[in-house]
């Protein structure tokens, strides 16, 4: 309701304020100087400096000055009481135990800074004098004994407090403070940490944001020097990681604007870095201030839109993931209770490690304005946080004192204790349990330990090793850097229509072990903001590059920023935005069309395969044959026909056709190490062999005829000696030409992943082709002269002469290997194979056919013709 009667004040002062130069000008007011402190006595006490109240940097609320300008006025947080209540819960539970300081009492001091420094430096050095007066360095006081102060919240008052306290070597343990700094200077030697290094928390941050893949990220940090550090240390880790930063917004520690026209005019120029950036996920480094920064941003947009000032309305409600770091909490106050929070819904915060201290909400239920005896602290929270009045103000409606703070939403006061409150709570803790010990050790029979026995510089050293479980069976520990050894908790903040929230614990990061599986986990219980068309929501600079496709640098921007461009052939992209195409490995192939490495059919001659079992079918049925031819012959081998064309090179022939058809079968099925060296070599000598016989009995045909010619010394040639002379030295050649191809560089079995795309080709690597082709070079010049020979001798008389049989069968045998080197050039794969072993089937089916059938024929089907009385009458 306040809200929109501050509105309405504004808007009847407009017209006489817009368009007036001088009229309106920018005042920044001191606070409030309103003695906020909170004492109770003991032997000792515990100072405590807070900062609750949040001067020229929330929420605005104007009011009227004498000169007719207007002016920033001190706003409450009502939420930071909480941080007195949880000191003063500690201190009672301390009191009441028998176990932890007995026959001592603990006292406390607190103080608000109103996040001023001169307020700061005077809070401070009132807990060091003990008295209301400002009288610095004396004691004025009787009542207690200053032993430590826990303080401040921000990092500025922290180290402000240690300028002075660190002079009288008294502890200070904050609650708040991240400032990393402090940590390994020995001029902040009395200064502690109740919370863990920042370090961490960047390390978790950096984690979060590479499990979720976004790369495209705005800051937002405060502008003083923690957010600079925040980003000099931060920037280098996301740049090493492939992150960016799509816009850095610092936000300002007091708002310099004054009149609505003026804050209107700026609003597009504040809020347009959000909208206008593809960052979905915006991480905001801070303190409270910064969150109250943006609510106060959101809000001034839709009082611009109401009063159609600003032609358009920057939404900032939708697709954006806020991502909060411990140091900030979300608050609220009196002129932000119509503010719809649901903008944060979503977010994922960091906050320090805490549990669930069960008797502290039983204390909050207990908290009245009597609880102080009209203490400041409370008397103002309860004004402020239930819109009445303790002081009987005659505009306000008077306080009950029964209001109930469950009742309160989350924004303005939690019943369950904060990240901060335990971190006050657990430091209240580590001062009694190092005075216990300090007392304990102090101890003696007879003597009465007292208080003023204790000087605070001799908490130092048992501070540096304290060590020990709180209530609720946490350990406290700090390390020889002053800091807690704790960790931080990461928080899904979820909120609802009544202007509350909830916090969901996701995971938390221990010091000990970070692990990205703490995210995984949670996952399915993140709840994201309703507004994102997709979940998880994707933060990139640009669309990612899908499979197939590989990014490539844009000029003059971020390596965040890219183009896509397709692969390259025979190159893939099977992930999400890689930075290069890969080859596939060499056992697959890229199918055109198809993003996807398919996995190569390995390829070899095999039995099982249609092709395979049919030569294998034609090489038993030829060999078959060759023994059946061979078997005639040795069954008639007393006939004429048989004995007149050399039985003994009649039946080598035959034997080495026979082992030719075989010798196919060392083609066929896996090559390995024996059938590589067997397969070239059997054929290679073999038909070396074959032929030899052929040119001997061709030459052996002359020879016959020229005998019997009057005169004639040829006889002498004619016998056994001279056929197995012409067959050895012609197989010896091919021999020797055969054993220095197996000296020098034999066949070995190899993988060809190259000549066929699809395939894997199972080969034997012929290892010097040179040599392969001498082998088949010989084997052919032998056939030509077989061939030249038998042609000479073709039209020679007799009845039995096979000239004319051989000079047919060499044409064949010619013609088939002649045909075969340009066929098995062109040839790949196992086809290689299946070319060689058709032409040693081909070639060796010829001299079969030719040579022996004509015969076969006689000697089964005309036996007539086979009679030495048909030999005699074709020679007359």
């Amino acid at each position: 309701m306040g809200r929109f009667v501050v509105l309405a004040i504004l808007l009847l002062l407009l017209p006489n304020t817009v368009g007036k130069a001088g009229s309106v000008k920018c005042i920044q007011s001191e606070p409030q100087r309103i003695l906020h402190e909170w004492h109770k006595p003991g032997d000792i006490f515990i100072g405590g400096i807070t900062s609750h109240i949040i001067s020229l940097l929330s929420e605005i609320r104007f009011t009227e000055v004498p000169s007719g300008d207007w002016l920033y006025v001190p706003i409450l947080i009502t939420k930071f009481i909480q941080h007195i209540l949880a000191l003063v819960f500690a201190i009672d539970e301390i009191n009441e135990n028998p176990e932890l300081l007995p026959n001592v009492t603990l006292g406390f001091h607190i103080h608000d800074d109103y996040t001023d420094s001169r307020t700061t430096f005077r809070a401070t050095l009132d807990l060091l004098s003990k008295s209301h007066h400002f009288l610095p360095n004396y004691k004025c006081g009787s009542n207690g004994k200053l032993t430590g102060v826990i303080g401040g919240l921000s990092a500025d008052t922290s180290l402000r407090m240690e300028e002075i306290l660190g002079l009288y070597k008294v502890p200070q343990l904050s609650y708040g403070s991240f400032q990393p700094t402090v940590n390994y200077d020995s001029h902040f030697s009395s200064f502690y940490r109740m919370v863990p290094n920042e370090a961490l928390q960047l390390r978790g941050l950096v984690q979060l944001l590479l499990h979720f893949r976004w790369k495209w990220v705005g800051l937002v940090i405060i502008d003083d020097q923690s957010g600079e550090h925040f980003l000099e240390v931060l920037q280098p880790i996301l740049s090493q990681q492939g992150i960016c930063s799509a816009f850095i917004k610092r936000i300002p520690k007091t708002h310099p604007m004054c009149t609505i026209v003026e804050i209107l005019e700026k609003i597009p120029n504040q809020i347009s870095v959000f909208q206008n950036s593809r960052a979905n996920a915006i991480v905001v480094y801070g303190e409270t201030v910064t969150f109250f920064w943006l609510a106060d941003l959101l809000w001034w947009n839709d009082i611009g839109m109401s009063l159609l000032i600003s032609e358009e309305k920057f939404n900032l409600s939708s697709g954006k993931v806020w991502i909060s770091t411990a140091q900030i909490d979300f608050v609220s106050n009196n002129f932000q209770r119509d503010f719809d929070i649901q903008i944060f819904h979503g977010t994922l915060s960091f906050s320090v490690h805490s549990k669930k201290v069960l008797a502290f909400e039983e204390f909050l239920q207990k908290v009245k304005p009597s609880l102080a005896n009209g203490n400041n602290f409370v008397n103002s929270f309860w004004e402020n946080v239930f819109s009445c009045s303790i002081s009987n103000s005659t505009t306000i409606d008077d306080c009950t004192g029964e209001e109930m703070l469950q009742n309160l939403p989350a924004p303005f006061f939690e019943m369950s204790m904060t990240g901060h409150s335990y971190s006050i709570y657990n430091a209240v803790y580590a001062m009694a349990h190092a005075l216990n010990m300090m007392y304990s050790s102090n101890r003696r029979p007879k003597a009465v330990p007292r208080s003023q026995d204790i000087e605070p510089w001799q908490l130092h050293s048992l501070l540096q090793k304290i060590s020990f479980n709180n209530s609720v069976g946490d350990e406290v520990t700090l390390n020889e850097h002053g800091e807690v050894m704790d960790g931080f908790d990461l928080i899904n903040l979820i909120t609802f229509p009544n202007g509350s929230y909830t916090k969901v614990k996701l995971g938390r990061l221990n010091p000990k072990t970070l692990s990205e599986k703490e995210f995984v986990a949670t996952d399915k219980r993140i709840q994201w903001h309703g507004g994102f068309k997709q979940v998880p929501p994707t933060s990139l600079c640009n669309d990612p590059c899908q499979p197939g496709f590989h990014k490539i640098k844009k000029e003059a921007e971020l390596f965040c920023c890219y183009d896509c461009l397709p692969c390259e052939e025979e190159k893939i992209s099977y992930l999400m935005d890689m930075d290069d195409c890969v080859s596939c490995p060499k056992d697959h192939y890229v199918k055109d069309g198809d993003n996807v490495c398919i996995p190569k059919i390995i390829h070899f001659l095999s039995y099982k395969e249609p092709l395979g079992i049919t030569l294998a079918s034609f090489t038993i049925s030829l060999s078959l044959t060759a023994s059946f031819v061979l078997g005639v012959f040795m069954k008639y081998h007393h006939t004429p026909i048989v004995k007149a064309n050399n039985q003994s090179l009649s039946y080598s022939l035959l034997v080495s056709l026979i082992l030719s058809f075989l010798c196919a079968f060392f083609f066929f099925d896996r090559p390995i190490q024996i059938t590589c060296l067997l397969r070239q070599t059997s054929f290679g000598i073999i038909f070396s062999v074959a032929i030899s016989c052929i040119l001997a009995k061709t030459i052996m045909v002359i020879l016959a005829f020229l005998a019997i010619q009057p005169h004639s010394k040829m006889s002498k040639w004619m016998g056994r000696k001279l056929p197995i002379f012409i067959v050895l030295s012609c197989s010896l050649v091919q021999a020797g030409i055969l054993a220095t191809w197996l000296g020098s560089s034999p066949p070995f079995p190899d993988v060809d992943m190259h000549t066929l795309e699809e395939e894997i080709v199972l080969e034997c690597n012929e290892g010097s082709t040179k040599m392969f082709y001498c082998v088949l070079g010989y084997m052919g010049f032998l056939s030509i002269v077989s061939f030249f020979v038998a042609f000479l001798a073709k039209n020679l008389p007799g009845s039995f002469n096979e000239a004319k049989f051989i000079t047919f069968s060499m044409l064949v045998f010619c013609s088939v290997w002649l045909s075969f080197v340009p066929t098995y050039m062109s040839t790949k794969g196992k086809y290689m194979v299946v070319v060689e072993v058709f032409s040693i089937l081909a070639s060796s089916s010829g001299l079969l056919s030719c040579i022996f059938f004509p015969k076969c024929y006689v000697i089964l089907l005309r036996p007539d013709l086979n009679r030495r009385e048909q030999l005699i009458k074709k020679k007359k």
